[in-house]
């Protein structure tokens, strides 16, 4: 039986003729939906005997494939004998229509060619017409280009498309083959399931069967990462799904995932895994400029791409960002756009829950057959809330239109007149606030939109513009993507949003502020099979499901913590961390967490709601252990014995590593570590063993009072909710409970939690706690 290659009209243009994304490559800067209606606007004009959106498919043997190609077609236009046919494919731009020549774009012919042929053999027509209808999304004009060709055209033009596609599908063929077989005789990769891991691998396979989302509360140490991955792998082998997509939110998870995929190929798994990094951390240059003038590695970049990722696929499996970066320097091809194309032909991606949720930069190309065939592996779920909500939100500041205005002023009329418009919008603006600082208004700036629009594209001219763009377009580049991605948003504007404008000196801002995220991420993650949140905090479960979009017949399942209670002494100090008490017990606060870790040596973590808490603590915390080395207390332990890290902001990745590796096992000396919550060391990290013997969290976590959290707040109880919960209870107690997850990390750990706050004692915020955390000793009060 002759293997089948499956693949649409458009994935096999894009890769034979290697010009990038259709979407990406030619509607540069409008959203599909736009471009949805742009079509529908054309193909209204069709005449009655006109067909449109056709499904069209052919079976084009080759060597050793079959190919089985398909699509649908824009539109088939009839002429008045009801024979001749013309194929019409539509395209949508918003820039400038009047510089589109007829052979500006060879993948939107190759497209229509496709359909052509197939259209002509079904049909049985020795020729056909063929043409391109251009729409010019702002101002819907239109220009066509028509060329008739002949049947036996377009059969060798079909051969040659498949003969340049045949070695990467063959490649892609043999690789299934082996993939496949190697999942079959897969087993496990340890001896036994941890307690609780067969659970939640059994819950992800039912998800997966059954095309629904999960929603996982399960604890550090049972093996999330192998209990979501292993079962989601066996999906793949039995024909359930064909990719599988591990989002996280840090670094540190990525490397979690990538870790257990070469575990699992350690064991016989033959996989392709490919991890995407951000572009500003693998570009090969000193300047992000993505441009064939700044950059030899964007420089005929899609002359070299096809060959790289065969490439890749052919001697590699787990793709890391070391892997992705030697062979694009190998084939001088850049590096994020490389992990990008080789994610759409790999099994398995690893990377930012940005590439699936958010508008701006998700995989566009990634097909409605092919996310069918895909589950959703979302890691530390939690994080997805927050960051949902800055994704679908958008702001503008005056300041950049200012100086746009300013460096255009004699240089480019139309742009410096676009800019001044909407710096002339931010002074109305600014008058109208007053001395109120700040407005907040239920419906969408449409003025604002409008004059967004004509920037957008006096920018697009000059930008396109290569030859002539001036020092200035780093900055005007950065503003036509805020301008583009604010009437992006601009797009999703419902009741879910408000305007929120602000007014501060000479400053002045607009923000489209998406108050519940949840209907958007439903939006977003619409089409995939599966979905499955999982997070070792995903309490309240209610809570997070609502928040991440859940629907009625959607699954949940709590794991219980593998741990004895005998690991984990937990203790609560009843003083007050609210804002107008943090001067009078500062010196408390340091006073407690200094006699808990006299009492043994070793290394703390003592977390923080903020930064300039942290710092208040730590000069109290500094000056007893300065008066204890002067014999003003009890000499428990010297001071040269007794060292303190602080979390700095903005650290880079080397001084992250840095302070971690401080905290080493099998030390007599004390180290304290004095960190945010919710910062990069209060989750996603692992100091097992003896590298941490105890953790302090100050305070309940909750976001600080501010007009955009009394926003959600009062957006939530609109709806029935309790709004305080929602925006500050919720996501504080979240934080509580991933700074103290720190502790307690394998079977054999132990160590003590000291949780600082008087609210610890009250039901609202004793129910939030871990069940492993309730049975505390209430410590003695200390005297303010």
């Amino acid at each position: 039986m002759i293997p089948n290659v499956n693949i649409s009209v458009r994935s096999l243009v894009e890769y034979v003729y290697s010009s990038g994304s259709i979407e990406s490559g030619f509607r540069t800067s409008r959203s599909l939906t736009e471009g949805t209606k742009a079509h529908q606007k054309v193909q209204k004009q069709y005449g009655e005997l006109d067909q449109h959106e056709v499904y069209v498919s052919a079976e084009i043997p080759y060597e050793d494939l079959l190919f089985v190609i398909d699509g649908r077609c824009d539109g088939l236009l009839m002429d008045a004998d009801g024979v001749t046919v013309t194929v019409d494919e539509i395209k949508s731009t918003s820039s400038d229509i009047g510089q589109i020549e007829e052979n500006s774009y060879p993948v939107h012919w190759a497209q229509a060619k496709c359909y052509a042929y197939m259209v002509s053999k079904d049909r049985g027509l020795s020729r056909i017409r063929i043409q391109l209808t251009y729409m010019q999304i702002d101002t819907e004009e239109t220009r066509r280009f028509v060329e008739e060709v002949s049947t036996e055209e377009l059969e060798q033009f079909m051969f040659d498309v498949v003969e340049r596609y045949y070695p990467y599908a063959q490649a892609r063929n043999e690789h299934e083959q082996r993939r496949n077989q190697s999942i079959k005789e897969l087993s496990f990769p340890f001896p036994n399931y941890r307690e609780g891991q067969r659970k939640l691998a059994g819950a992800v396979y039912k998800t997966i069967n059954e095309r629904r989302k999960l929603f996982a509360k399960a604890p550090t140490g049972i093996g999330k990462t192998m209990s979501t991955l292993f079962p989601s792998v066996k999906a793949i082998g039995e024909g359930l799904l064909q990719r599988i997509f591990y989002l996280t939110a840090r670094t540190t998870t990525r490397t979690a995932a990538e870790e257990a995929y070469s575990l699992l190929q350690a064991g016989g798994l033959q996989l392709h895994v490919v991890t995407i990094t951000a572009k500003e951390k693998v570009c090969f240059k000193e300047e992000v400029r993505c441009s064939k003038e700044h950059c030899e590695f964007a420089d005929g970049y899609y002359d070299r791409i096809n060959e790289a990722v065969l490439d890749l696929l052919r001697h590699e499996t787990i793709m890391t960002r070391t892997v992705i970066e030697s062979y694009a320097r190998k084939h001088r091809v850049c590096p994020f756009e490389f992990s990008l194309d080789v994610a759409y032909a790999a099994d398995a991606v690893i990377c930012d829950y940005n590439y699936i949720f958010d508008p701006r930069v998700n995989l566009k190309r990634l097909f409605e057959e092919q996310k069918r065939q895909t589950s959703l592996l979302v890691d530390e779920a939690h994080n997805l809330v927050d960051r949902a909500r800055e994704m679908y939100s958008s702001v503008l500041n005056k300041s950049d239109f200012l100086e746009l205005q300013r460096e255009f002023k004699g240089v480019r009329a139309e742009l410096h007149d676009a800019a001044k418009a909407i710096n002339q919008y931010f002074i109305a603006m600014r008058k109208q606030i007053g001395d109120r600082q700040m407005q907040v208004e239920p419906e969408l700036p449409e003025s604002l939109i409008g004059l967004l629009d004509v920037f957008i594209s006096a920018a697009e001219k000059e930008l396109v513009g290569a030859g002539a763009i001036p020092p200035t377009t780093p900055l005007l580049l950065e503003a036509y993507f805020g301008a583009q991605n604010f009437v992006r948003i601009a797009k999703l504007y419902d009741e879910r949003y408000v305007t929120f404008m602000a007014s501060e000196r000479n400053e002045v801002s607009v923000k489209l502020f998406c108050l519940d995220p949840s209907h958007l991420l439903r939006q977003m993650g619409k089409g995939y099979r599966s979905h499955v949140f999982f997070s070792a905090t995903l309490s309240p479960l209610s809570y997070f499901m609502d928040t991440l979009g859940a629907g009625e017949d959607d699954y949940s399942v709590t794991v219980a913590s593998p741990f004895s209670k005998e690991q984990l002494d937990v203790f609560v100090q009843p003083l007050s961390t609210r804002y107008q008490d943090r001067e009078r017990s500062r010196e408390p606060i340091a006073r407690s967490l200094y006699e808990q870790m006299a009492k043994r040596s070793g290394n703390y973590l003592v977390f923080f709601p903020s930064y300039a808490y942290m710092s208040s603590v730590y000069e109290a915390f500094t000056d007893l252990v300065g008066e204890q080395d002067k014999g003003m207390l009890p000499k428990e332990e010297p001071r040269s014995q007794l060292r303190v890290l602080v979390q700095q902001t903005k650290m880079s990745e080397e001084e992250r590593e840095h302070f971690l590796a401080e905290f080493q096992a099998g030390t007599e000396k004390t180290l304290v570590g004095f960190a945010v919550m919710g910062g990069i060391f209060s989750e996603g990290i692992d100091l097992v063993g003896d590298r941490l013997k105890g953790v302090a969290v100050v305070g309940v976590g909750l976001p600080q009072l501010g007009p955009e959290r009394n926003l959600i707040k009062a957006y939530m109880e609109s709806t029935g909710k309790n709004g305080y919960e929602y925006a500050y209870v919720f996501p504080g107690m979240n934080k509580v409970q991933q700074a103290g997850g720190r502790l307690i990390r394998s079977e054999t750990d132990c160590g003590v939690l000291l949780l600082i706050d008087d609210r610890y004692l009250q039901p609202l915020y004793q129910r939030l706690l871990p069940e492993e955390w309730r049975d505390y000793t209430v410590l003695q009060a200390q005297r303010y």
